[in-house]
Order: C-alpha cells, then sequence, then structure tokens
C-alpha cells in the first residue's frame, strides 16, 4: 500500500467537521477489504467512529488512532516532488494514512494493532467521548496529530471563557446618562492581559487569546451589552486560573467558563525525539483506551491554513515510526 497515493485519496474525500460519513465509508470498505473486522461506532445520526482490528485479532493491545474530519474550508489535493497539499493532508489524513500502512506491515510480523478513527476532533471530540463509551481494553493508544514525528511530552489543555458586560443605554451625545458595556469590557480585557500567567520550563507558558468581540447597538447609542470569546492554553490546573480571571473582571463583567480541556502529560519512549504539544486532541477524551501516546507526521504551524501540505518524506518516516513504537510498546509490556 503506497501511502502517498492513499493520502491524496482520503483528502480529496471533503470531510469537514460534521460532514465525515463519505471518508468513514470509504474507510470502512478499504480496511474491510483488506481483511479487518470493521465497525461503526455511532457518534450522532449518520457521523459514525471507524474502529477495526485485524483478522484473529479481536483485542489487540495497541490500537493506532486519529481524527476524520477537517477545519473549512475544503481543497483537493495536488502533490510536487517533496509535498502533498490539500485540506487535511498534513492534519490528519496523511498520519490516517500513515497509521494504516504501518498496521498493515506490522500484520507481517504478526503484531496485531487495532485503528480507530474519529469524528468531530476539530469541533467539540465528539466521537472520542462516544468512542470512550466502547473501550476494548487495550493498552496504549497512539495518537496521531502534527507533531514533526516527534514524540509528545504533554499536550497543552484549553479554557474557553466568554466575558460578557452589561451597561444602560443612551443618547451618544449625553454619555453621561449611560453606561457603556463596552468600556467595562475594554478595561475587563486589559486586566485580563496585564495579568501573570503561569509557565514552566520543560512545557512553556500558559498562553490567552482573545478571539471575538461583539457588541453595541450603533454608533450614536451608547452601547448596553458587550460580549468577548477568550481561550487560554492550559499548563496545569485551571483552579487558580479561572478565580484570578473571576477576581481580575470583578465589577465589570461576568466569567462564563464555557469549555475546559485538561492539560495532559504523556509517555515518551527512550531515544525518540521529543515536543511539547501547545494544541488539544482527542485524548483527554479517550482516558479508557489505554496509555496514550502523542505522535505524527507533519507540522501543526501549516494545519488550518490555505497552504497546508506535509512532506513526503514525513509519510514514510511515520510508518517507520508508528511500527518501532509499537514493537517497543509491545515488548515493554508484561
Amino acid at each position: 500500500m503506497d501511502v502517498v497515493s492513499l493520502t491524496r485519496q482520503l483528502v480529496d474525500i471533503e470531510s469537514i467537521s460534521g460532514n465525515e460519513p463519505e471518508i468513514g465509508e470509504f474507510l470502512r470498505n478499504e480496511l474491510s477489504r483488506r481483511g479487518y473486522k470493521t465497525e461503526k461506532i455511532v457518534a450522532a445520526g449518520d457521523r459514525c467512529n471507524v474502529y477495526s482490528t485485524p483478522p484473529n485479532s479481536p483485542h489487540p493491545a495497541i490500537v493506532f488512532s486519529t481524527h476524520m474530519d477537517t477545519v473549512p474550508p475544503f481543497f483537493a489535493s495536488s502533490e510536487d516532488a517533496t509535498r502533498i497539499y490539500g485540506r487535511g493532508s498534513c492534519d490528519a489524513k496523511g498520519i490516517i494514512a500513515a497509521q494504516i500502512v504501518a498496521a498493515e506491515r506490522l500484520r507481517t510480523q504478526d503484531i496485531a494493532v487495532g485503528l480507530l478513527f474519529l469524528v468531530g476532533e476539530e469541533r467539540d471530540s465528539l466521537g472520542a467521548k462516544v468512542a470512550n463509551q466502547h473501550s476494548p481494553g487495550c493498552k496504549f493508544l497512539i495518537n496521531g496529530e502534527p507533531t514533526d514525528n516527534r514524540i509528545a511530552l504533554a499536550s497543552k489543555g484549553a479554557l474557553r471563557v466568554e466575558l460578557t458586560a452589561h451597561g444602560r443605554m443612551a443618547h451618544s451625545a449625553y454619555p453621561e446618562l449611560g453606561e457603556s458595556a463596552i468600556d467595562k469590557l475594554l478595561e475587563a480585557l486589559n486586566k485580563l492581559r496585564s495579568m501573570k500567567l503561569p509557565g514552566d520550563k520543560e512545557i512553556g507558558d500558559c498562553t490567552l487569546n482573545i478571539g471575538t468581540i461583539e457588541g453595541g447597538r450603533a454608533p450614536n447609542v451608547i452601547p448596553d451589552k458587550a460580549r468577548a470569546q477568550l481561550l487560554y492554553r492550559l499548563i496545569g490546573s485551571s483552579e487558580k486560573l479561572r478565580a484570578d480571571i473571576i477576581e481580575a473582571v470583578k465589577g465589570l463583567a461576568n466569567a462564563d467558563f464555557t469549555l475546559e480541556i485538561p492539560f495532559t502529560r504523556l509517555r515518551t519512549l527512550n531515544d525518540l525525539p521529543t515536543m511539547v504539544a501547545a494544541f488539544t486532541t482527542d485524548i483527554p477524551s479517550l482516558s479508557n483506551w489505554g496509555q496514550p501516546l502523542l505522535v505524527g507526521p507533519g507540522s501543526i504551524h501549516v494545519a488550518h491554513t490555505e497552504g497546508e501540505y506535509v512532506e513526503k518524506k514525513q509519510l514514510t518516516d511515520a510508518v517507520d515510526l508508528y511500527c518501532e513504537i509499537a514493537k517497543k510498546l509491545v515488548s515493554s509490556a508484561p
């Protein structure tokens, strides 16, 4: 099986989050044709995870996993001498291809590896949350995300915060008669921007992104409501950070914590290059699928961009790397 051609086939199937059924069916058919026992794990409606096991190995100790969905917009594959371009080439269809090719190679060496491909990672990890209720009892989960084929020491968490400020409408010619919600929100945001965030020598810093700001009714109306959505990248527990945020915006805005994905330390293996993933993954939602490792081809710096690509050499190296990791895990298991 050629990892480059398989990657291009996968990229050419549009699978923006919510529209995964076609790629799921493609993978089920392809793996069934190769003798895998393949099942659907329904996430929502016709959106299904795909779980496959090799013949005569219904409960493999190791499972390779990544996600089938992509961010918008879709654009089809192309290639040059060294790269494959297209939406999902890096995140994460090249990874799917590398994991399948690695699993096929391991089969020839009598090492059984399961394959779990998930929906919804780019939006809410719905597929992973549902799959976690159907764990087969494996010992190790090798999750694929773009890490430049370096094994992750840890994955930062995420804390989404929605700030809402309230004011009082008035004619803009008489601002003393109103109370500007936007002024309150801006002051609250400035307090949060100046707040010292935790750091770690090995993991890096907790970071803040102010993602959206909205509010007001018209230029000649003192605004009565304003809202901002923020995202913190966590390097540990969020408990103190939450308290600090609430204290910083007191009297200016209300802080609602709408989503948290926890910071996760991960297993590594000797002699393999390492990195820290500043992004979140499905791993926290797959706690029942064994001890997690995080590694995959491609650079996260080009994921989600208009020029997304994956290096062909990284794909072929990833096949070797997945096989090497699986063999080390098998030899280390009691």
